[in-house]
């Protein structure tokens, strides 16, 4: 017998799994959500998105006072940077936002489990408090949102103080001498740019022959120049091949990834930050038959069905963009279909940042991909040192490249490199999602001066008329 009976029961508190409990809730479902940490938000919220943006913005700002508002005409007197204040800034906003949710959850009355939830049978779920007390939920319907976790480099023991992961970069006490990172992808890039700004060498070993892999290439090269300019050294098309740690050093061995001769790299910490794997430890999947794929991820159908009835997944955990609004927007959908409506999850238009400085902002296809497809387009480009608003801030590195249909001039992506390109971006999700062309961005009214009128300009390059280049 179940102590407590739901229609929906999550398990999972990150993005995906709490949006989903709260938009149930509000459907009329009555719903639970089981979060084995004690502190909803998931990875993103509690050692991820969150508090790797409050560092990233602290070592921003020492950054800019430090070298640069001396260009404005602001006289700043010797700036120190205070570490362990900047931990406590990210402490709060964690919290803030943590309890956030828990307020969320009591406003829309989704019962919070806290505990690590196991599927016994399906409709059933055990789950196992942290002192080891159990208690047994039924469900009418069963979400699995348990995201992913660190993926580990074979052979390298992570200790969270010499060698790390993400979570133990973002809990640093005091600024690296050295810092190597093992991927030159988002998570790498962007903790490797926190330290290097506080004064660390940031030196990035990167497998594939150039940074931002799943990037446009134009945006990759851009970037690795613009990075390496603050400092950052690359060693591309290089494979790890050991770590030994020795005390608090560590001896990272590297070569080419095509073979040839070694290389020793000393380090005081070691990231290591080479992607992420589906999590799904200790939920049952295989008692019930939950079917994964090769990776680990679970396999879904188009409505996040898995292949046993009543049991459906979403986000980090089913594959394809690992990121959390993507979770989120699946959760809202999940949560609808439910409750007899039609939700839906257009994945040409999941927006992706890298909150580097300049920003990386992306949507839809790159060129890369556009010519692998055979599929005939135009782009426009518009360079920031066009653009007043960016003059004005001495923010002039990168662009916008917008990628239209050749024949239908339908928007098929877009990239930007730049001040605020994650926010920029969403214009052009906004006018992918209702199927604009880029001459209805083109077209539209942006305000003077305004970093946007990038984006404007980018399309009206489609066209070949853009108006300040």
């Amino acid at each position: 017998m179940s102590d407590t009976s739901f229609d929906v029961v999550i398990i999972g508190g990150g993005p995906g799994g709490y949006v989903a409990a709260i938009r149930a809730a509000q459907l009329g479902l009555k719903t639970a959500c089981i979060e084995k940490r004690g502190s909803l938000g998931g990875t993103c919220l509690n050692v991820g998105c969150i508090p790797s943006k409050a560092l990233l913005t602290a070592s921003h700002h020492y950054h800019a006072a430090a070298h640069e508002l001396g260009s404005f005409g602001i006289k700043v007197a010797k700036v120190e940077m205070d570490v362990a204040g900047m931990m406590g800034h990210k402490d709060k906003v964690v919290s803030d936002n943590t309890k956030g949710i828990e307020f969320l959850f009591k406003k829309n009355k989704v019962t919070y489990i806290v505990g690590a939830g196991a599927i016994t049978a399906p409709g059933q779920i055990e789950v196992t408090a942290k002192d080891g007390a159990k208690s047994n939920v039924a469900a009418k319907h069963i979400v699995i949102a348990t995201g992913s976790d660190v993926t580990p480099l074979p052979g390298v023991e992570i200790d969270e103080e010499v060698i790390i992961s993400s979570t133990g970069a973002l809990a640093l006490s005091k600024t690296p001498k050295h810092m190597v990172v093992i991927g030159g992808g988002v998570i790498g890039l962007e903790l490797g740019t926190v330290w290097g700004r506080l004064g660390a060498k940031v030196t990035v070993v990167e497998f594939l022959d150039r940074i931002l892999p799943f990037n446009d290439g134009e945006v990759s090269k851009q970037m690795q120049r613009l990075l390496a300019k603050q400092g950052m050294e690359f060693k591309l098309g290089t494979k790890v091949t050991g770590i030994a740690k020795k005390g608090k050093t560590a001896t990272v061995t590297v070569e080419p990834a095509a073979g040839g001769a070694a290389e020793k790299i000393e380090a005081d910490s070691v990231l290591v930050a080479i992607g992420r794997k589906p999590y799904t430890e200790g939920l049952g999947l295989d008692k019930v038959g939950v079917a994964l794929d090769k990776r680990g991820f679970v396999q879904i159908d188009g409505h996040f069905r898995t292949n046993v009835p009543g049991i459906y997944a979403i986000g980090d955990v089913v594959g394809g963009a690992m990121l959390a609004h993507k979770a989120e927007e699946e959760g809202v959908a999940l949560a609808e279909i439910l409750a007899g409506q039609h939700g839906h999850v257009n994945y040409e238009a999941i927006p992706a940042v890298v909150y580097t400085w300049p920003e990386v902002a992306s949507v839809g296809k790159t060129e890369e991909q556009l010519k692998a497809e055979g599929i005939a387009y135009k782009a426009g480009k518009f360079p920031f040192t066009a653009n007043g608003r960016a003059r004005s801030m001495n923010e002039v590195d990168g662009f916008v490249k917008v990628l239209a249909c050749a024949t239908t001039d339908k928007v098929l992506g877009a990239h930007i490199v730049g001040p605020n390109a994650g926010d920029l971006i969403a214009e052009v999700v906004l006018a992918m999602e209702f199927g604009a062309a880029s001459e209805d961005i083109a077209r539209t009214c942006h305000a003077h001066p305004g970093l946007g009128e990038a984006v404007k300009e980018a399309c009206l390059a489609v066209d070949g008329r853009p108006l300040h280049t």
